[in-house]
This record gives structure tokens, sequence and C-alpha cells, in this order.
């Protein structure tokens, strides 16, 4: 199998695109800014799904799915939102085609235009809040825990395979609650989980934090985010969870009688990731060989390989391999036997390095006699003859070493690409000439923020979670500044 990928070293971008192609994850489509998720990639996806699926359903959360259409009057009604979103938006104004009058193709029906326009979703607090006026009357309706799988679409006009694209899947939930500090206790919960899911799904390590007012999510009181490393040094945000205070609930005008019988508007909050995880999994772990999968998110954890020269061979190791798939299959280990004859061994171990199968087994003749198999890992590339009795056993612990190790990995290489500034020079410095999270003072106002992105093209990613008070001065301004806040490139 030729792999032909750009190595990381020669072009990081080249590289991460080369990748997603190569190993079968996501092409880009007729839309332009559109991607098609081919099967591989939507099976990691899948694993994704399902495992956080089941930590919001074990928090308490359902499931429910609202419209992808938005009346464009719901924008209107909360005006911070509305201009953060306005230039992303896609406008559905017509609802009928017609035969052209030429007779050689279609076009719109004029007369068939909406006596209002239709935001195709870009998000969906607006509507999600018009339908929680019905739902809400009592105090007794409150908490309201939904979340939503969907689609949506912000029309981005320089697009990368899952990093950035015109129409991404996410899930987004919603929740409602009786008092400001149930709202905060559930962001907070959520940004717990998206942490969680992070470092015991995806081996990657997250900075839990909360964003500056520039970064705040539009009509957000508060947002808060898990920022992750990838290996060229950038920062991407893996994921955020926002507490919206009254703002939608006034907005949509939402209100509950309390215990003591008073008039209040409901407390807000929203929280979602995306396939973008796909693309930090893809650049946080990966080499120039193809993909490094964490084992719990591979949609094959073991591959079987056999090594045969005649027909006969074939049949006694597919005998053999047989008991070995069903030990495997047993202990929950997801396994492909792949014996097909169209092609050689060695493009074989090639395409499941390229896709970044954890474990691939090879089983020959010589295996056989000896009651062993070989073993090789993907995240280290070494090789092992392990005997095939009680094989169940040790690849479940070889699976969860590799995923240890690719974690390890990955908190080594933030640690040493994680730095301090205490001038703007050295901060400048470390940016063009190390990357990574560099904590720095920051004077705490927006226009300094503004300023320091202008200039090198970073930005405040999060003020960390139980930051420590540190007294200093401002990298920019010299002004006071109590604790540190974490500046990156990213995507």
């Amino acid at each position: 199998m030729g792999k032909e990928i750009t190595s990381r070293a020669d072009n990081y971008a080249e590289w991460y695109q080369d990748l997603v192609i190569k190993a079968d994850l996501a092409e880009n489509s007729a839309v332009r800014g559109c991607m098609v998720i081919k099967p591989y990639g939507y099976a990691i996806w899948e694993k994704m799904q399902q495992a956080l699926d089941k930590m919001f359903k074990d928090t308490g959360h359902v499931n429910a799915y609202f419209p992808m259409f938005i009346p464009k009057s719901f924008f209107s009604k909360e005006a911070a939102h509305i201009e953060g979103f306005a230039k992303e938006c896609a406008v559905v104004t017509h609802y009928r085609l017609r035969n052209s009058p030429d007779g050689k193709g279609i076009e719109v029906d004029p007369e068939a235009k909406l006596e209002e326009e239709l935001i195709v979703r870009p998000t969906s607090e607006t509507i999600i809040w018009n339908t929680y006026r019905n739902w809400i009357q009592s105090y007794r309706d409150l908490p309201i825990l939904v979340n939503q799988w969907a689609n949506v679409v912000r029309w981005e006009m320089r697009t990368r395979l899952f990093l950035r694209t015109a129409e991404f899947l996410w899930q987004e939930g919603h929740t409602a609650h009786a008092t400001a500090e149930e709202a905060v206790a559930e962001t907070e919960k959520m940004l717990g989980v998206y942490a969680e899911f992070a470092e015991k799904w995806m081996a990657l390590p997250v900075v839990k934090g909360i964003k500056t007012a520039n970064e705040r999510f539009a009509g957000a009181v508060e947002t808060y985010c898990i920022e992750a490393l990838m290996q060229d040094g950038k920062a991407l945000q893996a994921g955020t969870s926002h507490f919206l205070g009254q703002n939608f609930a006034k907005a949509f005008d939402v209100k509950f009688t309390t215990k003591e019988g008073v008039q209040d508007h409901v407390w807000a909050t929203s929280w979602g990731v995306s396939t973008r995880l796909m693309g930090a999994l893809v650049m946080a772990h990966s080499d120039d060989d193809g993909l490094v999968l964490p084992p719990k998110l591979a949609p094959i954890q073991v591959v079987i390989v056999p090594i045969y020269k005649n027909d006969e061979q074939l049949k006694a190791i597919d005998s053999y391999a047989d008991g070995i798939i069903n030990q495997l299959k047993q202990a929950g280990i997801s396994v492909k036997y792949d014996n097909r004859d169209t092609h050689k061994p060695g493009w074989k171990f090639a395409e499941y390095e390229m896709k970044g199968v954890p474990v691939r087994i090879a089983i020959g003749p010589r295996d056989m006699e000896n009651g062993s198999v070989e073993v090789a890992r993907r995240d280290t590339k070494e090789k092992m003859v392990i005997q095939a009795n009680g094989i169940d056993q040790k690849i479940t612990h070889l699976l969860e070493n590799i995923q240890d190790n690719i974690y390890k990995k990955a908190v080594d290489f933030r640690e040493t690409a994680t730095h301090k500034a205490d001038s703007f020079d050295e901060f400048v410095e470390l940016l063009d000439k190390k990357g990574g999270f560099i904590h720095a003072h920051w004077d705490g106002t927006p226009e300094t923020e503004q300023k320091i992105k202008e200039l090198t093209k970073a930005t405040i990613r999060c003020i960390p979670l139980g930051n420590k008070q540190e007294s200093g001065s401002c990298i920019l301004t010299g002004k006071p500044s109590t604790q540190r806040v974490i500046f990156a490139r990213a995507y």
C-alpha cells in the first residue's frame, strides 16, 4: 500500500489532510465546504457518540430532536446571539422549483417566496427556548435536561476536513433550571464530562478553563472550555459549556412559578462537542505512518493477518485463527480477520498501520506449530511473540497498556510544550520558536487581548480553573495582574 503522506516536519497541514484522506476518514464533497465522512471515519464518530451518549444519560439527560430550520425573527430576539452568528448563517428564501422557460433546466420559482426566511441552524438555542416556553410553567417542570444529536451549518469560507466545515455533526445540550446556582453547577458538571471523555477515551489531556469576554459564546454569561494541544504546538478547543443566565428565557419570555409562588425567568445552559474531535484525535496522536488510535475508540482493535504459501496452509490457519477470534470477541474486543487473497500480507500491514489499528496479529505455519502468534502494537511499533493460550487476557491487558501509553505520550508532549513568559519579547520568541501553551500575565482588558492577537495571532485560550493567584505585570501594557492565562495560536 503506497502511503504517500507528507511528513509532519515538512508540512503539518498537508500531513493532516493527506492522513485524513489516506486513512479513509473523510473526503471533500461536491458541495463546497462540506465533507463526506466515510464509513471508517464514521465508525470512529459512532464510538465517540456511544461513549458520550452514555455519559449524558448517566448524568440524567435525555435525547430529543428539534427542527433544523429556524424563523429569522427568532434570532432578532437575542441581540448578542445574532451578532455572533449573523455572518455564518445560511438562509432559505423559497420553497419550490420549476422548469425554466427555455426547458433546459430548473429554476427557483419566484412565486414560492417564503413569508419569513428560515435560517438553517448554526446552533439551536432560539428554537429550543421558544419550545421550552410551552413546556415550563412551574418549578415542578424543572429541571429540563435535554440533549440533541444533530447537524449544523456555519458558512465557512476556508475549510479543512473535520476542523472547519460549512456543515458538521455535533451534540448540543440545552438545560433549564430554577436557580442560577443549579445552572452553574450543570455547566461545570458537563465540562467535567467532556474532560473525562477527552482524557479517558481520546487519551487527550486537556486544560479546563473559562473563556474571556472576547472569546465567549454569543449570548452566554460565561463560557467554560477544554483546551488541548496538538503536535504542531497549536491549541484546539475540544468542547464548550455555557452558562446562559436568563438571557434566552427573557428573550423568549420563559417564566415559571417558584415554590414561593413568585414568577421568575428560567436559568439556562448549553454545551456541545462536534466532529472537530475527529481532527483532534488525528492531530494529537498520529505519525508519519498513519493514524494512531486509542483502543477505546478504534473501530477495529485487533486485526489478524494469515501468512501462508498455499490454500492448504490458509485453511489450517483459518481454523487456528477461529479459536483466537472467538476468545477475543467474548472478551469484548473488536477483531477483524483479513484472509483476502487479493492483497499480500505486507500490503495489509501497511493498510492497518495507516488506519491506526492498535494491535496486529500475524499467524503463519510456524506459529501454529508453537501454539503462538506474532503481535505488533501500533503505538510503539514493538513486535513480540506470545502464546495463544489465554490470549484474550493478554490482548485485553495490552490494549489497556496502549491506551495508557498514548495518553502518557500526549501528557509528556504537553508538559514539554508548556512555557511561561514574563515579557512581550519573550512571549513572541516562544510563540515563533516553540509554540505550545504559554502562561503569561494579562491586564484583564479586551483591548489588550485584541492587540496581542493582532500582533501575534495568539489568543487567550482560557483562564484555567483553579488558577493560583500570582502577582505580575501584563506582558504588553505592564499593568498589574494577579494570575496567568494561557495563550496559544489555535485552530
